[in-house]
């Protein structure tokens, strides 16, 4: 049976539109507002809450949960839900992640919308499983081998997990590729008053369904009925003949993988339908950079104590901006910059030892100094030790 959104049955579920709710929770929430309908997971902290929430409140919409037996199996389910019709997701932190990715690049190159929600912790292996970290952030772009362009959002709020969620779904199916949260066990353990969203607020994209003659219809190519790099979707059941491999394929679908010109037009084709996106895909907030001499730019939990640092430098009289990436990937370089040719310095607070300030450093291109501020061992920043970085200026 195939799902449909029933915002009234979601409403009765969810509850009380002000809550006083867990960021993992919120991630759920997210979910079941924007109409997924099948959850494939495996418990793993600090993400289980995820998992623990979707069980309890997906049926209830008329959706399905399933725990499987790894978080191999848990990405590979969640592909094929999305191409039996439905919106799905699944949820995981550092070790799990590592096994997804695999299958990550197979979602990348079969073009399945999809949505994973990593609450990172640190590591390597299985390092502090219930303490936060941002050490994910390289794995995302970078982790599964060959040619993508990710797509993944930082929420550094309780109600971000449940918009970006949101969006997370939105430009899966908008993009046709797998879209990654990327919160932390600081946020995803955190609790903060949430609004849930009235309904006519509510932004929701779906796919675009194959409409056309089945005998005419090409499932990998450019939509034959809009002027777009995305295909349209011809979900399994509904008579169009598709083959999906993760092999290089044709535009039929067919394993190419002798044919040097069929990769370049398939890989150039579903890494630039969202390159060529970029500007529309940035996300970013900027706090008193007006005037600013020093910025710090960050993400995640690690905004937090950076916004209070820039409030403490301030009264100080120390001219100190912040520029939130909402969204990592696609990284933002226009931005950065030219905010570089603005500011003396940056400084890249991050619960790492430093991922997100390369791709900084790079896009600034030696037009001011760049700084990274590292705290490991899952403990965030506090704002005196970012208010160090800061210096006599």
């Amino acid at each position: 049976m195939i799902y449909k959104r029933d915002p009234q049955r979601i409403r009765d579920v969810l509850g009380n539109n002000k809550q006083f709710i867990l960021g993992d929770m919120a991630c759920v929430y997210g979910g079941i507002l924007a109409g997924c309908s099948f959850f494939g997971g495996y418990p793993i902290t600090p993400a289980s809450e995820i998992a623990e929430g979707m069980a309890r409140l997906l049926p209830r919409v008329g959706g399905t949960y399933i725990q499987m037996e790894d978080e191999i199996g848990s990405i590979a389910a969640v592909i094929g839900a999305a191409w039996g019709g439905s919106k799905s997701m699944t949820a995981t932190s550092g070790p799990g992640f590592s096994l997804m990715m695999e299958n990550y690049g197979y979602a990348v190159m079969t073009e399945t919308p999809c949505v994973i929600v990593n609450v990172q912790r640190t590591g390597p292996s299985t390092g502090q499983p219930t303490l936060g970290a941002q050490g994910d952030m390289m794995q995302v772009r970078w982790g599964t081998h060959g040619d993508l362009e990710a797509i993944a959002l930082t929420p550094s709020t309780v109600q971000e997990c449940l918009d970006f969620t949101i969006e997370a779904f939105n430009l899966a199916e908008k993009y046709r590729n797998p879209v990654c949260v990327m919160t932390d066990g600081e946020v995803g353990h955190l609790r903060e008053r949430i609004i849930i969203p009235d309904e006519k607020d509510l932004k929701i994209i779906n796919r675009h369904p194959a409409t056309i003659d089945k005998n005419k219809f090409i499932p990998f190519t450019e939509s034959q009925t809009r002027k777009s790099k995305v295909p349209d979707f011809p979900t399994f059941g509904t008579g169009y003949r598709t083959y999906v491999t993760g092999l290089t394929h044709n535009e039929k679908g067919f394993p190419a993988t002798d044919k040097q010109k069929d990769h370049e037009k398939l890989i150039k084709r579903i890494t630039s339908k969202i390159s060529d996106d970029i500007d529309k895909l940035t996300m970013v907030e900027k706090i008193n950079l007006d005037d600013a001499d020093i910025a710090f730019v960050t993400y995640g939990a690690s905004a937090r104590p950076a916004e209070t640092a820039m409030e403490l430098g301030r009264k100080k009289g120390i001219k100190v901006g912040l520029l939130r990436l909402k969204m990592v990937w696609p990284f933002p370089e226009k931005v950065i910059h030219t905010l570089a040719k603005n500011v003396d310095t940056i400084i890249v607070p991050e619960m790492n030892l430093g991922q997100i300030v390369h791709p900084v450093r790079e896009a600034a291109c030696g037009q001011c100094e760049v700084i990274s501020a590292p705290k490991i061992g899952g403990e965030i920043h506090l704002p005196n030790e970012l208010i160090k970085y800061l210096g006599g200026k």
